[in-house]
């Protein structure tokens, strides 16, 4: 028995998927194993400074060149992989905990709770999401912990309100009430009952702002404000080669296209995610001819 391709050219890899999903979650893989990897990779220290070699070209020895300082770019970039992967999914997670931890805990005990907790993520959400990292980093300090934390409060609402709609649709289903009756208390019928329905949205939330935070953290890296300065990031990179693009084109072009390819892969892969968590959008397309 053979296999035909659908007709009209669906371009799906076997597994059902799209190709450009497929291919963007081996680049995601590839940059993950890289990041994992990189004291095993990067041929040189990301630190160490060669005055005799300033803003060399791609050769050889240096792979991707140096920049203004005489460091190797090929390994401040793997290195920096490392420092922006962990920066940005620590981000993801703690706007996940700040935001839909907190949320859902303040809906199950009450409307009091739940009018505090809201009325502050309003005021945050108020706020552009970097100009509020900018001044958590400032009140905090610099370092991956507390970028972490501010792009975690900078974020959090987006989970809030995604947390808020989906536990208020679940609330009036026969379920929770029949739950409810047999004598669950609030946070017993939050955990076993709203939590398994909830997580669908949730992910695919937390998908969709990966990328995000990735951006913010490298647009606080490049305005000097990210990591310790001592850590390579793809955001400093930038920041550092921008000063010397005529002369050293190389060394802003791999960082810049390295977070595209990271970003453009979380983007196509969260779009897989919410396709596939969400039932009827899957549905609806299975149907398109």
């Amino acid at each position: 028995m053979t296999l035909a391709l659908p007709a009209g050219g669906d371009a799906r890899v076997r597994t059902g998927f799209p190709a450009r999903t497929a291919i963007a979650a081996i680049v995601l893989a590839a940059i993950v194993a890289i990041a994992l990897m990189a004291p095993l990779i990067a041929p040189f220290d990301p630190l160490d400074q060669d005055l005799l070699a300033l803003n060399q070209p791609p050769g050889p020895e240096h792979w991707l060149g140096t920049d203004h300082i005489g460091r190797d770019v090929f390994s401040r970039l793997v290195m920096g992989a490392r420092t922006t992967l962990l920066v940005g999914i620590g981000g993801a997670f703690a706007a996940f905990v700040f935001g839909a931890g907190f949320g859902l805990i303040a809906l199950a005990l009450g409307r009091v709770s739940e009018a505090v907790l809201f009325g502050a993520i309003d005021l945050v959400r108020a706020m552009p999401g970097v100009l509020l990292a900018l001044l958590l980093i400032v009140a905090l300090g610099e370092g991956a912990g507390p970028v972490t934390i501010a792009l975690g409060i900078s974020f959090a609402p987006f989970f809030a309100y995604v947390a808020r709609a989906t536990y208020r649709r679940e609330a009036v289903k026969d379920y929770v009430t029949a739950a409810r009756l047999f004598g669950g208390g609030r946070l017993h019928v939050l955990r076993l009952h709203f939590a398994p329905n909830l997580a669908g949205g949730l992910v695919t939330q937390a998908a969709i702002l990966l990328p995000r935070c990735i951006v913010t953290e490298s647009v606080l890296s490049f305005l000097g404000l990210g990591s310790s300065p001592d850590a390579p990031t793809w955001g400093r990179m930038v920041a550092e080669a921008s000063r010397y693009i005529e002369v050293a084109p190389h060394a802003i072009l791999a960082p810049v296209l390295a977070i595209v390819l990271l970003t453009l892969s979380l983007s196509f892969l969260g779009d897989a995610i919410r396709l596939r968590l969400d039932p009827l959008r899957e549905a609806a397309s299975e149907r398109t001819p």
